[in-house]
């Protein structure tokens, strides 16, 4: 039988998985944090949508600030009031996902013009 999904985590268990597993989230009141940069407002409402789609199929409503070039997003299991698997798990989806850079591996998914016009989510930096 695995974890209890609806365990609550304590604070040291949380900051250690992030800086494992989710090293752009971080630990903020009850839940985790991440703000994902975006191209402008476009991008920004296509990273709503895509978290709200992945957040919906998880049973989950994570809290969410737009603006022109950024999202925050907020996870934290409000039934039991604190981080669970649950939380860790949709960052981990959210991450895979936004992050995904098409173009990068072979196939049918090329991804956009190399153009910044038609970029949604900036290239890491470093």
């Amino acid at each position: 039988m695995g974890a209890d999904p609806k365990r609550v985590l304590d604070a040291g268990e949380v900051r250690e998985r992030l800086a494992g597993e989710l090293p752009g989230w971080t630990l903020a009141d009850d839940g985790i944090h991440r703000t994902i940069r975006t191209a402008g407002w476009k991008a920004s409402l296509m990273v709503t949508t895509t978290i709200g789609h992945l957040a919906e199929v998880a049973w989950h409503h994570p809290d969410l600030r737009v603006s022109w070039g950024e999202v925050e997003v907020t996870l934290t299991s409000h039934d039991v009031g604190g981080v669970t698997e649950r939380d860790l798990a949709l960052a981990t989806r959210i991450d895979e996902v936004v992050g995904w850079r098409p173009g990068e591996e072979d196939g049918p998914f090329s991804g956009t013009p190399d153009d910044p016009k038609f970029a949604y989510i900036p290239p890491p930096e470093g």
